[in-house]
């Protein structure tokens, strides 16, 4: 969901696995975004939230900014226990960094009319910090299928998580262990954008992701779309 006015926005994001996945991974996820919108196209969020369920355990973040860009606090609630991290730790992990939707959402809104797909952003998750970078792979026309239900131009743009300072497991986990998986078959996680809606300058937005894997290719697709 993306709300733009004229000085800030929001955006909020919902997800969890369906099916067979889901039973093989319970996860769900809900994420949120605001901020200030800078003179210079600039998105500097206020606030990010997280809150993500793993087999019935709960993990819920705040992250808060200035409007300046200085990281002013960050909390964090385990199984209704706060484990946050004191200030010191995590001070000089989080400095110069932004949230990982405002950082997705300032490439989507860069995009139109035929801008192309890169961007470059450090992110602090509570743990760690990393650069996020997106990179244009193609231009293309997707075609109405019975999984997507866009039809149109599109462009095609890997995402890299590039691991920095804090904390990082020996053996990557998550999205890290599908992207060095994806590496290693010569694809990196790769995401569609497009305008949505038939206006070319409103943001691009995914209607596709791959991803490559040990157990094979993961596709996922847009079922459905509201202006």
């Amino acid at each position: 969901t993306l709300e733009e006015r004229k000085d800030s926005y929001a955006v909020a994001l919902r997800s969890q696995t369906y099916g067979l996945l889901k039973s093989l991974a319970p996860w769900s996820g809900e994420f949120s975004s605001e901020g200030w919108i800078k003179k210079d196209g600039k998105l500097q969020p206020e606030k990010h939230q997280s809150k993500s369920k793993w087999r019935g355990s709960v993990e819920s973040k705040e992250f808060l900014y200035t409007k300046a860009g200085e990281f002013r606090s960050y909390t964090v609630e385990e199984k209704g226990e706060d484990k946050t991290h004191p200030k010191e730790e995590i001070k000089a992990l989080a400095a110069g960094t932004t949230d990982i939707l405002s950082a997705t959402l300032k490439v989507m809104t860069d995009l139109p009319p035929k801008n192309p797909c890169t961007g470059k952003a450090k992110v602090f998750d509570g743990d760690r910090n990393f650069v996020l970078k997106f990179s244009e792979i193609a231009r293309e026309t997707l075609k109405k299928s019975q999984y997507n239900m866009y039809a149109g131009p599109a462009v095609s743009c890997a995402v890299e998580v590039i691991p920095g300072e804090g904390k990082w497991r020996k053996k990557p986990r998550g999205w890290l262990s599908i992207q060095e998986q994806g590496r290693k078959k010569g694809a990196l996680p790769t995401i569609w954008f497009a305008p949505l809606g038939g206006n070319p300058r409103r943001p691009g937005l995914p209607v596709k992701v791959q991803g490559r894997t040990d157990y094979g290719a993961l596709f996922m697709h847009l079922t459905c779309h509201q202006a």
